[in-house]
């Protein structure tokens, strides 16, 4: 089970109790990172929270990897919304930076507004941090990056502290968590992904810009073209992409920009990326959801190959689709999206004269893979849901969700 952070075995220094009580995120408490709200004021870095301050530093700060050679804007670039520069299907971290990861990078953007995981009424599994959910807050998914192998790759919490004392803001680290905060390993660790949260949260410029052309046609400052409304049309259609019905392109109820994403999980038989190394063992297998320590999912096995849907914001930008990174084009992801069931041999190899369809699942997993929805619901010989021509307007209108669109 996903170990929940709590008071109860941290021995926590009084000014770090003092200061994360005093920000409301008592951490038996705290959820995803609060509203999406988007129409605050962008925040100035001289008006962020100590904590926040720090975590900006923290974030770019290199020197706090094994490597010396990874921070967290590494993978996750303010350049490339938050993501990857290359197009690597999964990036190489560890302290030689040569361990390959098993996922592609995920974006940080609108990151912040991710309910901590629960399942809905209907019973459907929503929410959570990472591509399968495993932490309930941006404190605990922090947690991570620090210490994975093929990431930064510390061998624990003392050895993230001990290279934060020698950086060039360990003064204002102390100040900010406390003069004796580096001696506790556990306490300072803490502290270092508090201060991360914080920077993710009040830095709304960077995390949460609502900045995209489209932000502006909702609030009626511009009008999309002829093909990026064609585009609009087909992604909201249930007949045809119905796209929305994962990705919501409305405002919400209360009047916020949508952030086109309804944190559920989908599986969608993504083909086995051969670029990934560990896919060179036959018996390995990413099964997402599934494989999450929670004594809720203990058996959902129809879980496995789950992947928790993602936000279309920015996804122009991205250079690897999908939990594996197996296409590294917008334009072919949406086509497998719609030859998938009517033309699977674009996508899947043949293995002793047959076509091995899902084979980034084992055989008794493959029956979870979405088949039922638009545009999945197709059969060989059947028309895709969109022709060439659509998928054109289709890519128009997802370039509108760039952030950082002038007028």
């Amino acid at each position: 089970m996903q170990k929940k952070e709590t008071w109860a075995g941290l021995r926590l220094r009084p000014a770090l109790l003092a200061l994360l009580a005093g920000t409301g995120l008592a951490l038996t408490a705290c959820g995803g990172g609060g509203s999406s709200n988007s129409t605050s004021e962008p925040a100035a870095s001289s008006d962020f929270s100590p904590a926040a301050a720090l975590g900006e530093k923290i974030f770019k700060d290199a020197s706090l990897s094994a490597s010396g050679k990874m921070s967290c804007a590494t993978c996750h670039d303010p350049s490339a919304a938050h993501a990857q520069t290359n197009d690597l299907s999964v990036q190489l971290g560890g302290p030689n930076l040569d361990v390959a990861g098993t996922r592609a990078v995920p974006s940080l953007r609108y990151l912040s507004a991710t309910p901590a995981f629960f399942f809905d009424k209907d019973g459907t599994p929503t929410g959570g941090f990472n591509r399968d959910g495993k932490a309930d807050t941006l404190l605990a998914q922090a947690v991570r990056p620090f210490l994975a192998a093929h990431e930064m790759a510390n061998a624990d919490a003392k050895a993230v502290v001990d290279k934060l004392s020698r950086a060039s803001y360990a003064a204002d680290f102390r100040k900010a968590f406390g003069d004796s905060i580096l001696s506790d390993p556990d306490a300072a660790f803490l502290a270092v992904r508090h201060a991360l949260q914080r920077y993710q949260l009040e830095d709304s410029a960077e995390f949460t810009p609502f900045s995209s052309k489209y932000d502006a046609f909702l609030a009626g400052q511009v009008k999309l073209t002829d093909a990026e409304l064609r585009g609009l049309a087909l992604f909201n259609s249930s007949a045809k992409g119905n796209c929305a019905a994962c990705h919501p392109s409305a405002r919400g109820s209360d009047g916020s920009a949508p952030l086109f994403t309804d944190f559920t999980y989908d599986n969608l038989g993504v083909p086995r990326n051969t670029d990934i190394p560990a896919n060179a063992d036959a018996s390995y297998f990413d099964l997402g959801l599934c494989q999450v320590d929670r004594p809720e999912l203990a058996s959902r096995t129809d879980l496995c190959g789950a992947f928790k849907v993602p936000t279309l914001r920015n996804v122009a930008t991205r250079k690897a689709f999908f939990h594996n990174g197996r296409f590294k084009t917008l334009r072919d992801a949406l086509r497998f999206y719609v030859t998938r069931d009517t033309n699977p041999e674009l996508w899947y190899p043949l293995v002793d004269g047959t076509l091995n369809k899902f084979n980034d699942l084992p055989p008794q997993y493959r029956a979870n893979v979405n088949t039922t929805e638009v545009p999945y619901n197709r059969h060989p010989g059947d028309a895709p849901a969109l022709s060439d021509a659509e998928i054109d307007d289709v890519l128009a209108f997802l370039a509108t969700l760039n952030d950082g669109y002038t007028h």
